[in-house]
């Protein structure tokens, strides 16, 4: 049960954190925008996941993203009991984080959900493409650094919160970056309105990014 609730912790972290930056700074993704804003979204996104790796990744492995938590079972780093726990306290974390925006600022705030960028005329098609690519290198980051005889041993996390600042400085121009069913629900659901309509998206994309890069690592990085 620690290690669950050590997601639930960390993805409550990494929402409250992230979103709540993305909401402080105003981020906007329109060409022309406050680009400060982005960056300081991305970074904060990223230096979440650092801080978490490093206070719950020897409880946990700090997951704290379904999408990877898919990749370890693929790759059979986990059972599949473990799996579906991560992801219910995965959720329920994002549900903490959202909810703790929301009470701070207000629900009407869109508490940093993900949507398809109109504005930037992205279609669904190319915010699907975006959110399973950018999922597809972020994970394989995880797969690969955490990997046991190739990994980066204590460096893993630096690495992965700095792949995760890459990933959402690419990413926020389409979506707004997900790469995280978790981190998509919680603001979601609690936002409503177009952000709701389109979960689908920050859902299935990751979730399909997540698998390639299960196999693709299996191809590259495994012995057998």
């Amino acid at each position: 049960m620690k290690k669950y609730l050590a997601e639930m912790v960390g993805t409550m972290v990494l929402v409250l954190m992230g979103c709540g930056t993305a909401v402080a700074l105003g981020c906007d993704s329109t060409v022309g925008a406050n680009t400060a804003s982005v960056v300081g979204t991305s970074l904060a996104f990223g230096l979440a996941v650092v801080a978490m790796a490093y206070t719950i990744g020897g409880i946990s492995g700090c997951h704290i993203n379904p999408a990877i938590s898919l990749a370890c079972f693929l790759t059979k780093r986990m059972e599949a009991k473990d799996f579906l726990m991560y992801v219910l306290f995965q959720v329920i974390g994002a549900f903490l984080g959202a909810g703790i925006l929301s009470a701070l600022v207000g629900s009407e705030t869109g508490l940093g959900a993900n949507a398809v960028q109109a504005a930037n005329n992205v279609g669904v098609g190319q915010a699907v493409l975006a959110e399973v690519v950018f999922t597809f290198v972020f994970v394989l980051v995880v797969l690969g650094t955490t990997d046991s005889k190739k990994g980066a041993g204590n460096f893993a996390g630096l690495a992965i919160g700095l792949s995760l600042v890459l990933v959402h400085l690419a990413c926020i121009y389409f979506t707004g970056t997900s790469v995280n069913p978790a981190r998509s629900i919680g603001p979601a659901v609690l936002a409503g309105g177009n952000a709701l309509s389109q979960l689908w998206i920050f859902i299935v994309a990751p979730l399909a990014g997540a698998a390639l890069s299960a196999f693709v690592w299996k191809l590259i990085g495994e012995e057998k």
